[in-house]
């Protein structure tokens, strides 16, 4: 099927097509004096600067980097700071640390047993309020938004990324609503871009919570683009737009 959503301007398309040698890239990177960081590796979302563009990484290994409040609100503090007048930020890349997953959802364990603890409390539903809140700044965000959905991309993954112009793919990317397997209906804006897919392949994916993988996923639409994983290299596109 063909892509319904945006497609990737031709300098981006021809900076994912020279991510070739990995080595050299990563040479480079140590030896850019203009990088800054402000992050510990201890952090669960890390933020990093490249010039005037930057990236957020989301770094719950263990937990397949899986999304919770501490999370969504050092992201949505950080997007709201870039995208403010005067701001110089003209590009947000957000990804994945490890090699297995984007993000596979939102960390509905942790939401949970806060209500366990004190039914009364607003916690679990206040994480939920504000995830939504994320998914409509990154729908609405003025700057290029791209999202490296590489590896496990579910639920609350699929709110990071589904709503931004670029999404890219690779064959590591597994897409699922699995909320909707349960009797939940799709989350994070699942029924809005869902019920804009070709055909019907997005009732299908509301009503079954079926996994999409690799070439499907951009094939379904829901991936603006589609590279190998060895060609996702994040600091190659940095410094090429830079």
């Amino acid at each position: 099927m063909t892509s319904t959503f945006i497609k990737l301007p031709n300098r981006l398309s021809i900076i994912a097509r020279q991510m070739l040698n990995l080595k050299d890239i990563n040479l480079k990177m140590s030896q850019r004096a203009s990088f800054s960081s402000v992050n510990n590796m201890d952090e669960e979302v890390l933020f990093d600067a490249v010039g005037s563009a930057r990236i957020i990484s989301l770094n719950r290994v263990k937990a397949l980097n899986s999304l919770n409040l501490n999370m969504v609100e050092k992201i949505m503090s950080s997007m709201q700071t870039w995208v403010a007048p005067g701001s110089n930020v003209s590009m947000i890349i957000i990804k994945g640390s490890g090699e297995k997953a984007f993000c596979a959802g939102g960390d509905i364990k942790a939401a949970t047993e806060e209500g366990k603890k004190d039914p009364s409390s607003l916690k679990s539903t206040h994480f939920f309020r504000r995830e939504y809140m994320l998914n409509h700044l990154i729908g609405t965000c003025p700057l290029p938004y791209v999202a490296l959905i590489d590896g496990i991309t579910m639920g609350g993954g699929v709110g990071l990324s589904v709503h931004a112009p670029f999404r890219v793919a690779t064959e590591k990317t597994l897409f699922a609503m699995p909320e909707t397997a349960i009797g939940l209906f799709p989350d994070v804006g699942g029924s809005h871009f869902l019920s804009r897919l070709e055909g019907s392949i997005g009732l299908y994916l509301a009503l079954t919570g079926c996994r999409l993988k690799g070439e499907d996923v951009h094939r379904a639409g829901i991936a603006s683009h589609y590279i190998t994983h060895e060609k996702m290299c994040i600091e190659l596109a940095l410094l090429l737009i830079t």
